[in-house]
C-alpha cells in the first residue's frame, strides 16, 4: 500500500570549509521506501544506513559515488 511522505533529500558539501548543503524537498507517494531509495541510486556505488525514529521518521544516511547525503521520510 502505497503512503505519502515527504522526503527531504540533503547532499553534503565536500569543502571542508563550507557546512552548506543542497536540501530538496518534496512530497511523494512510496509503496516500499527501501525500494525507492536502492532505484534512487542505482549503478552507483552506494552505501546506506536505516535509522526509524520513534516518531515514524525514516532516515537513510547514505554515501553514493562518495558523496555523503541523507534522505528523510515523514509520512503525513
Amino acid at each position: 500500500m502505497k503512503k505519502m511522505y515527504e522526503a527531504i533529500w540533503e547532499i553534503f558539501n565536500q569543502c571542508p570549509n563550507n557546512q552548506m548543503r543542497d536540501i530538496f524537498i518534496d512530497e511523494l507517494e512510496i509503496e516500499d521506501v527501501d525500494q525507492f531509495v536502492r532505484e534512487k541510486f542505482k549503478g552507483k556505488d552506494v552505501t546506506f544506513d536505516r535509522t526509524d525514529l520513534e516518531d515514524g521518521t525514516i532516515i537513510y544516511d547514505i554515501v553514493a559515488s562518495g558523496i555523503k547525503q541523507r534522505y528523510s521520510f515523514t509520512e503525513i
